[in-house]
């Protein structure tokens, strides 16, 4: 007994109900498929580059955070170092350094062309007990002895002047102005 051989019509028939057929319906959800998968995709991507965008703001964010930290640490011990060569002792100490002697006497000159006071001349203090080098001249080779030379113009605060005045001096009326004494050959 054998079997008749199945028919291609009832062979392809049974696979064309398998397979689902097109029909108008799917062929009109095909573009609207695609769209919404392309809408997904692009949202995805943009999102994407957008989370690189802030990460990479964040990171430069850091960064000149960072800098500016550093730059404010740097700026702090510049301030502490101009503060501590402005104090008076260590100005006293550079101005003797090089050379510079603490100021005579002064002498005002009135509005009306008359001289208050009587200028003396600079003279150095007279060497300190402190150890020097050698035959007792400074480290630096400067000569403490020597007068001081001012270049440029300076003016006093007008406190200086309150404070130099003599309170008790009388005032010098009619008294021609004098040009104060210099030191010779400078």
């Amino acid at each position: 007994m054998s079997r008749p051989a199945a028919s291609p019509k009832g062979r392809a028939g049974r696979l064309a109900q398998l397979m689902p057929t097109a029909s108008p319906s799917s062929a009109a959800r095909t573009p609207f498929v695609l769209l919404v998968v392309l809408l997904l995709g692009g949202g995805l991507i943009t999102l994407l580059l957008l989370n690189s965008a802030l990460n990479e703001g964040s990171f430069r964010l850091s960064k000149l955070k960072r800098d500016t930290t550093e730059l404010t640490d740097e700026q702090q011990a510049l301030q502490r170092d101009v503060d501590s060569y402005s104090q008076p002792d260590a100005l006293e100490r550079r101005a003797r350094e090089l050379g510079m002697v603490p100021g005579g006497s002064p002498a005002f000159l009135n509005p009306d062309g008359t001289v208050r006071g009587v200028p003396k001349e600079a003279t150095a203090p007279p060497p300190s007990p402190d150890p020097t080098p050698g035959n007792g001249a400074p480290a630096d080779g400067t000569d403490p002895a020597a007068p001081a030379v001012f270049s440029g113009s300076a003016s006093p605060s007008p406190g200086a002047y309150a404070e130099a005045e003599p309170q008790d001096a009388p005032a010098l009326e009619n008294t021609p102005a004098t040009p104060p004494p210099t030191t010779p050959g400078r």
